[in-house]
């Protein structure tokens, strides 16, 4: 079991609000680094050299955005002081060398950040999911959800009705390139991997607060690719101990 915690989460998470709870962000915030970046990034080298066809899954039709969003990370990454940025590698702050590999766009992303991406285009009406870099899912099945959409994705959680599909889509439909948004939620779980897939079908149980060991909350962020119009969501995902 690999456990891995942030000494804190940069954002008040007693401030609950009803879904979906969407705020602008400074774009200057879109991507952060934390106190858990080295031991983050030892275990997401891992999963994608272990079980990559688990946690990648990209759709031919998304190829173009994926190559985007990697061009839109490097671009931002050139802004940040423990990165350093060449033609074909980045060093990042653990000292790894990445190599930049423009026909592996999602492999390369999983390699740079500790944000995972969920590539979302716009298909008959809905989005849909199309690509992903996911090595820190909270209780969902990648494989389950590509290529499904945004209705399907949130099928399981009961909070999720058909207002707030319906909200959910006109906030995609109406998010503007260089506006991120971003939301977070808080999770009470037993154990503190980060890799928890789990089928629909196969319900966490959900420990009491008072009970629960660890606490997990992501910080998710929805940007809009300028050029290919893809929207992507983003999820930091930060793990403590309960005291």
């Amino acid at each position: 079991m690999v456990a891995i915690f942030q000494s804190k989460i940069p954002y008040d998470v007693s401030l609950e609000r009803a879904l979906p709870a969407i705020s602008a962000l400074d774009p200057a915030q879109w991507l952060i680094v934390d106190d858990a970046y080295v031991g983050q990034m030892a275990e997401r080298e891992r999963l994608l050299s272990t079980q990559r066809d688990v946690v990648i899954v990209l759709d031919e039709g998304a190829r173009a955005s994926a190559e985007e969003l990697l061009s839109e990370v490097l671009k931002f990454l050139r802004t940040l002081a423990d990165f350093t940025i060449k033609q074909d590698h980045v060093t990042c702050p653990d000292g790894r060398h990445v190599r930049v590999d423009p026909s592996d766009p999602l492999a390369t992303l999983g390699r740079l950040v500790q944000n995972d991406f969920c590539i979302l285009q716009k298909v008959a009406g809905e989005h849909v999911l199309t690509g992903a870099v996911l090595c820190f899912p909270a209780s969902w099945s990648l494989s389950e959800k590509f290529m499904r959409p945004l209705s399907i994705i949130h099928e399981p959680v009961k909070t999720y009705d058909d207002n707030i599909t319906k909200r959910v889509q006109r906030l995609f439909d109406g998010i503007k390139s260089g506006h991120p948004l971003w939301r977070f939620n808080a999770l009470n779980y037993a154990t503190p991997e980060l890799f928890q897939p789990r089928s629909q079908n196969d319900r966490r149980k959900i420990p009491q607060k008072n009970a629960a060991r660890f606490f997990r909350s992501e910080r998710q962020t929805l940007i809009r690719l300028p050029k290919t119009g893809a929207v992507v969501f983003g999820i930091h995902t930060f793990i403590l101990k309960n005291h």
